[in-house]
């Protein structure tokens, strides 16, 4: 069967050690008072995983500046989950195209923003940054495609192989933000949000304040997809044991896999693709008693929210983009090749980081938690 690791989620992945690499003290003793009238604009427009690491650089700006307006810059596409962050002033949604970016860019410098925080390192971030006419702007040194040519101020990552989260975080200590032991994330998890979901839940005969499992099959990349047959077997013997139905989440572009997942199934499920908008999913995964997933942004969404998380990793690095915090269990296999950070797989046989992670291997790990029903921190 070959060797398969199951890694839980250590300690420190859920703080933030060491010194800033460089200060920039945007306001002299980081007072609160100091910081009322500053204006800060925050770069971050996609994607859904990395928008979700961004939520403790939010925090630690409001509790170090309460005081300060803070703008978030995402694609409109995001734009829906950005609104349900808390500490966030104004959501400025961008689309996808060169004329969009360039007259957004134009419009922003309106806005009058004290300092710009490129969190994406792309040569349109930054020339976004620069158009805003903040007279500090902030981003990594490493940044890609030219970006640091806009800062006025960048930042060195001493160690590509960190969490994104604490990576983002370097850029919030180096504005003399004292950083907590424990990053924060925090959604604002809305009545309308939290009745809409339960509803849902009631039209599919189960309440949502019972345990249940929740169950994402997709992924950006091909690589990342555990296989279908694999979740739907979970799927059964986890009904079977329980005699709950797994609640299979995921976008209308998702419908297919899920389909296929429920007709491979011998047991009930939920199908709740295309049903959720993005901006009730953390209110929907926040009543979650556990996880199971590929890597991908609702697996942020649900560690972000304290749930359990059971991921399947592959081509990807659990210490760069693993669920964040701890009590998370990341399964992974011993292939030679992985991690391989590759979109196509070109190993033989194919996608055997994957494969090699049976069913049993993800029941073994679920069943515990279903047991424990306790959050993460």
């Amino acid at each position: 069967m070959g060797w398969v690791g199951r890694w839980t989620v250590p300690s420190w992945m859920g703080t933030v050690e060491g010194s800033p690499v460089s200060s920039v003290n945007l306001i002299k003793g980081g007072s609160s008072s100091a910081s009322s009238d500053k204006r800060i604009l925050l770069i971050k427009p996609s994607s859904l995983g990395d928008i979700v690491h961004t939520l403790p650089v939010v925090s630690a700006i409001k509790a170090q500046w309460p005081g300060s307006h803070l703008t978030w810059l995402v694609k409109r596409q995001w734009a829906g989950l950005v609104e349900r962050v808390e500490g966030i002033d104004h959501v400025w949604s961008v689309d996808p195209t060169a004329r969009s970016w360039i007259t957004q860019g134009l419009a922003l410098r309106a806005e009058r923003f004290d300092l710009a925080i490129d969190l994406q390192g792309l040569f349109r971030s930054g020339i976004l940054a620069r158009l805003s006419g903040a007279p500090m702007r902030i981003g990594f040194a490493n940044g890609r495609e030219g970006s640091p040519w806009f800062y006025t101020h960048r930042v060195s990552v001493p160690d590509s192989n960190i969490h994104a989260v604490d990576r983002y975080l370097l850029l919030a200590a180096a504005l003399g933000i004292s950083l907590p032991g424990k990053a924060r994330f925090a959604f604002r998890l809305l009545d309308e949000d939290l009745t809409a979901v339960r509803e849902l839940f009631q039209r599919h005969d189960y309440s949502i304040d019972k345990p249940w499992v929740a169950m994402n099959v997709g992924a950006r990349w091909l690589t990342k997809r555990w296989p279908l047959t694999s979740f739907a077997a979970v799927a059964d013997q986890l009904y079977e044991s329980y005699r709950a139905p797994v609640v299979i989440i995921g976008s209308a572009d998702d419908r297919l896999d899920v389909d296929r997942v429920q007709s491979l199934m011998t047991r009930p499920c939920m199908n709740l693709s295309g049903e959720v908008p993005l901006r009730c999913l953390p209110a929907l995964l926040s009543k979650a008693t556990v996880m199971i997933t590929n890597d991908s942004g609702p697996m942020h969404i649900a560690a972000a929210c304290g749930v359990p998380v059971v991921a399947m990793f592959g081509p990807t690095s659990a210490t760069r983009t693993g669920p964040y915090g701890t009590g998370h269990h990341v399964l992974t296999t011993q292939v030679s090749c992985s991690p391989c950070f590759s979109r196509v797989c070109r190993h033989d046989p194919e996608m055997e980081c994957l494969t090699r992670i049976t069913p049993a291997h993800v029941t073994d790990v679920v069943r515990p938690l279903l047991a424990a029903h306790v959050t993460c921190q």
